[in-house]
C-alpha cells in the first residue's frame, strides 16, 4: 500500500474529507487529493504532522508493508452522557462542590472553545472523564470529584483560584496541579521536580493527577508527536508513578492506586516497545 493510500484510508476512517484533512495540515485540497492519488508525496514536516493527526506511526506510513486495515475509533466518550451521569451520582450523594463544578467548569472550557489536542471533541470531556473514573474506583467523594473536574481551569481558562466554587481544600489540590501556578510556560521543566514535589505533600492533588496522567496516557496517541510521547513515557516513570505512594495514604484510595499503577504501567510498557 503507497503512502498516499495509507493516508486516504486513515483520513476515511476518521470521516474527514480532504478539504478537513488539508486544513489540518496547512495544506490546499488539492495538495491532499495529489497525495492520495500518488502525484505527489507530502514533505517530512508533512509526514510527521499526518502521523500524529491520522494516528499512524511515521515508520508505518513509510513502510512498504500493508497496513493493517483497522478502522480508527476514537478514545473519548460522549461528554454529554458523562455530565449527566456525574450529575446524577452527584445529587444522589448530596455533593454540593461537584454539583458547583460541574456547570462552571464547563462553561470556563467552553468560552474559550477548547478542544483536545488533534481533535474537535470537546476539552471538557477530559476533566469528566476524571469523575467518571473516581466514581469507577468506588470513589464518592464530593472534594475528589470536584477537583477532578475543576483541575485544569485555573491553568487552562485564565480563572483565579478564587473564584472556583468549592472549599479550600479543593482550591488547593487545583492550584498545586496547575502549572501556571508555578511560573510561566517557559518555566515549565525547570520547575518540574517543585511542581512534583508540592504534589506530593498532598494525596488529593496526588489523586487526581494520577488520574489526568492515566487519561492522558490513553489518549495521547491521538494528539501527541512521537517525541511528546517518549519525553510523557520518562515523566510518568520518574514524576508520576510515584505519587501512588502517596494516594495509598489514604486507605479508603488503596484500591484505586493499585488500579491506576496497573494501567499506567501496562501502558508505559506497551508504549516502550511500540515506540
Amino acid at each position: 500500500m503507497s503512502i498516499g493510500e495509507k493516508i486516504a484510508a486513515a483520513r476515511k476512517a476518521k470521516g474527514w474529507s480532504q478539504e478537513e484533512l488539508g486544513c489540518r495540515t496547512n495544506v490546499s485540497t488539492q495538495a491532499v487529493s495529489k497525495w492520495e492519488s500518488g502525484k505527489s508525496e507530502p514533505d517530512k514536516e508533512h509526514l510527521v504532522a499526518l502521523s500524529g493527526l491520522l494516528g499512524l506511526p511515521l515508520a508505518e506510513l513509510l513502510s512498504d508493508s500493508p497496513a493493517p486495515g483497522w478502522k480508527l475509533g476514537s478514545p473519548y466518550f460522549n461528554p454529554e452522557r458523562m455530565y449527566t451521569y456525574v450529575k446524577a451520582r452527584a445529587q444522589a450523594a448530596g455533593l454540593a462542590q461537584t454539583l458547583a463544578a460541574l456547570p462552571f467548569m464547563r462553561e470556563k472550557h467552553e468560552e474559550k472553545k477548547q478542544r483536545r489536542k488533534g481533535t474537535d471533541v470537546p476539552y471538557y470531556v477530559h476533566p469528566l472523564t476524571l469523575a467518571c473514573h473516581a466514581l469507577a474506583m468506588n470513589i464518592v467523594e464530593d472534594d475528589v470529584l470536584a477537583a477532578a473536574l475543576l483541575h485544569d481551569v485555573v491553568e487552562d481558562t485564565e480563572t483565579a483560584p478564587e473564584e472556583l466554587p468549592v472549599g479550600e481544600k479543593v482550591r488547593e489540590a487545583v492550584c498545586l496541579v496547575s502549572h501556571n501556578t508555578y511560573g510561566g510556560e517557559e518555566d515549565k521543566e525547570k520547575n518540574k521536580p517543585l511542581y512534583y514535589g508540592n504534589i506530593a505533600k498532598n494525596p488529593l492533588a496526588a489523586l487526581v493527577k494520577c488520574m489526568d496522567r492515566c487519561n492522558n496516557l490513553s489518549t495521547m496517541a491521538e494528539g501527541f508527536k512521537k517525541p511528546k510521547m517518549v519525553k510523557y513515557v520518562k515523566q510518568t516513570e520518574e514524576y508520576v508513578l510515584p505519587l501512588l505512594d502517596v494516594v495509598k495514604e489514604v486507605p479508603a484510595w488503596n484500591n484505586a492506586a493499585w488500579l491506576m499503577r496497573y494501567q499506567m504501567m501496562t501502558m508505559l510498557e506497551a508504549f516502550k516497545r511500540l515506540l
